[in-house]
């Protein structure tokens, strides 16, 4: 008799080998059983959300502009971080500016917007709820209610977004018979329109940014709490970027980016999210960091602090240079300008400090000239861009309604010039190297000037001193 452990086994499929860690009973008796005595789902309709006008008067900008089509705008898939788990789900900006659904959106849903024959029709396709009757309502671990909680029915998103709703299973018969008209974000010309929509906020956009940019606000001040606990970690970076994201999930959906939390000569790194190393007495803490609210919209501001609560004399002067560059941009900032004169302004600031701490190896003057730029050395990124429902706001825009744009009303955009002094880098003195500051700021274009939305929190060393005090 030949023994089990020589028996030929049957090659498992690899599909099925998630089933692995165990198996879920599926006969008739079970179904009916877990299908059985549940009470009634409520049924009662919501009100209509304060997103839906909004967002129902740029559906009508998009559907003027793309007349005699089929405009289908996608939420996007849930990603995968790992095997069977997903990163939390966040949608398609454009899905999300033009629905208004913003962090209750149900992953894979579909805006369509038909303007055929002269009229307009608006349709959002979802997977709604299952019934009590499927095994999808226990045994699905991507979308079951035991598994994720319930989705909203129909009914009910049409009445909180102001839209009529099919199931996600209708939208492949219509968009056969759609075919020949549709056109999808992956079209330039929708991507730019769509992305240039939100050049200019509207009131309720304006509102959510004060939210996101007030709860951000509440974040920085968790972060002056953590300084002195970080110093006591090996890796205290992660102590002020964890501060930081406490309140960001508690006040709002998520961090709008990776929070930077650069301490030292990481400073210097432009887009440091490692974040593993130490929080060190004397030395300065660059925090770049934003909310995102459930609408999406996301604060993003940076504070450069000193970690003890105070700053060394040479710590103080390039932190004050990089103020006097950001104060410069808001003295010129007005309807009118255009969005690239933004960046020559703190550029000439820039430039002429660099060039008075003698590391420059031309003027002031000559180093902006087109084909010089050497003060560029100490700050390689941009002094601005546009801030929303993304980070970098507006990113398909065309460059004539971007950079080359003039600053209108409702525009929402940063001011964040910076000076960074790599600890290599030879051609600075050595009291120098291993110090970055940016101080970034998020502004709304108001009719004669703009609003610095940000203004809570202190931009002057001196008044950065005294904030700090208030958390040792």
């Amino acid at each position: 008799m030949k023994t089990m452990s020589n028996e030929a086994k049957p090659e498992q499929q690899i599909e099925s080998r998630g089933t692995n860690r165990s198996r879920t009973p599926n006969s008739p008796e079970f179904l009916a059983y877990i299908g059985s005595n549940w009470a009634e789902p409520n049924a009662s309709l919501p009100a209509l959300h304060e997103a839906a006008p909004f967002a129902a008067k740029r559906r009508k900008a998009v559907a003027e502009a793309f007349v005699e089509r089929v405009i289908l705008i996608a939420a996007g898939p849930a990603v995968t971080r790992s095997n069977d788990t997903e990163y939390r789900y966040r949608p398609h900006a454009a899905f999300a500016h033009l629905t208004g659904w913003g962090s209750a959106t149900v992953p894979d849903s579909v805006l369509a917007i038909d303007t055929r024959g002269g009229s307009i029709k608006e349709i959002l396709f979802f997977r709604e709820t299952a019934g009590r009757d499927s095994e999808e309502f226990f045994a699905n671990p991507a979308i079951g209610e035991f598994w994720v909680g319930a989705r909203p029915g129909l009914a009910q998103v049409a009445a909180l977004l102001g839209l009529e709703t099919r199931s996600i299973r209708d939208l492949d018969l219509f968009v056969e018979t759609a075919a020949a008209h549709t056109i999808e974000l992956s079209n330039p010309a929708l991507a730019e329109f769509v992305s240039e929509l939100r050049l200019i906020k509207d009131d309720y956009e304006i509102a959510e940014m004060r939210k996101a940019i007030a709860a951000s606000i509440e974040g920085f001040e968790a972060v002056a709490r953590s300084l002195k606990p970080a110093t006591k970690h090996p890796r205290g970076e992660r102590i002020v970027e964890t501060a930081f994201f406490a309140k960001a999930r508690a006040e709002g959906n998520d961090l709008g980016y990776d929070t930077i939390a650069a301490a030292g000569s990481h400073a210097c790194t432009l887009h440091w999210i490692v974040n593993n190393g130490e929080v060190r007495d004397g030395e300065l803490i660059l925090v770049d960091a934003g909310v995102e609210v459930d609408s999406f919209y996301t604060a993003d501001i940076t504070r450069t602090l000193p970690i003890n609560g105070k700053f060394t004399d040479v710590q103080r002067h390039i932190y004050e240079a990089v103020r006097e560059a950001a104060d410069a941009v808001f003295a010129v900032a007005k309807p009118g300008l255009k969005f690239r004169d933004l960046h020559a302004t703190a550029m000439k600031v820039i430039a002429q400090k660099t060039a008075e701490l003698g590391l420059l190896p031309v003027s002031a003057q000559e180093s902006l000239e087109q084909d010089k730029q050497f003060h560029r050395r100490w700050m390689v990124h941009g002094t601005s861009h546009h801030l929303g429902i993304d980070v970098h706001d507006c990113a398909q825009a065309r460059r004539e309604m971007y950079l080359d744009s003039e600053l209108k009303p409702g525009m929402i955009f940063t001011i964040e010039p910076g000076l960074y002094f790599q600890p290599d880098d030879l051609l600075v003195p050595e009291e120098l190297r291993g110090i970055g500051v940016r101080i970034e700021d998020d502004v709304l274009v108001t009719e004669t000037g703009v609003e610095n939305l940000s203004s809570a929190l202190p931009r002057s060393a001196d008044d950065v001193e005294a904030w700090l005090a208030n958390f040792s």
